[in-house]
């Protein structure tokens, strides 16, 4: 059993590549009006130009307050209400703890963490009055094992689940889930695989990594699931992954 999610309201953060941008694309074959939020406005305005859904395109630092303030805002104007947020910008720093850049690894933990925190709390007085509505957050494998190599960012994505599995106690009986994605490696540029033949060597060669599409086709899921069923966690892994 399925829900429609024709008109529903839809803000991505880090839309403008990877898992974001899946997400749009798909989101919009299935009627969602979207809110595009990134710094990357170029990028996207050009897929908002592909889109065939109303689609609203805002720049934001997310480390920035004052943004995401704005960005609640206008889409509040534009739209009159969010059914979803999908908090799914984030940075990728990993490497030995000692030797990395303090200020790179606080930059980090501001993205992935306080950003998401920030949004969710501007989301919520806004679900609660309307009746109800749906915050994923873009999580990790990272956030359900300790990863040696990524010390600050397992961290970042340990705080993150945490933060979903307590969060989605307290504003469950507003009628609002609270849900995390937790891929393994994907083929996309945070992964530094900038080239798209590197990326489609990754997934459909070396089954190493996970298409932005496979983890877009995970939220389409989440999100239209019936009211009464909640994916707190779904975790995808792709197939030689040996975590």
């Amino acid at each position: 059993m399925t829900e429609s999610l024709n008109d529903k309201v839809v803000v991505i953060t880090g839309a403008s590549s990877g898992i974001g941008e899946a997400s749009a694309r798909l989101l919009a074959e299935r009627g969602c009006k979207l809110t595009l939020a990134a710094r990357s406005i170029d990028k996207m305005e050009s897929l908002a130009a592909e889109l065939s859904t109303e689609t609203l395109v805002v720049g934001v630092d997310l480390t920035d307050p004052d943004d995401i303030t704005d960005l609640v805002e206008r889409t509040m104007e534009r739209f009159g209400r969010i059914d979803v947020m999908l908090a799914n910008a984030g940075v990728y720093v990993p490497g030995q703890f000692a030797d990395g850049d303090i200020d790179a690894y606080s930059m980090m933990l501001k993205l992935n963490v306080d950003a998401v925190f920030r949004c969710a709390h501007a989301m919520i007085p806004i679900m609660k009055a309307q009746g109800g509505g749906d915050i994923v957050v873009t999580s990790s494998i990272s956030g359900h094992i300790d990863i040696v190599g990524e010390p600050v960012y397992s961290a970042s994505k340990h705080a993150v689940q945490t933060f979903v599995h307590t969060l989605r106690r307290q504003v469950a009986e507003h009628g609002i889930r609270v849900m995390s994605l937790a891929p393994g490696p994907v083929a996309n540029p945070m992964q530094w695989l900038y080239e798209p033949a590197e990326q489609k060597h990754a997934v459909e060669v070396a089954g190493s990594h996970l298409a932005s599409e496979d983890c877009a086709d995970a939220i389409l899921f989440m999100l239209s699931r019936p009211p009464h069923v909640t994916i707190r966690d779904l975790v995808i892994l792709p197939q030689m992954n040996r975590v």
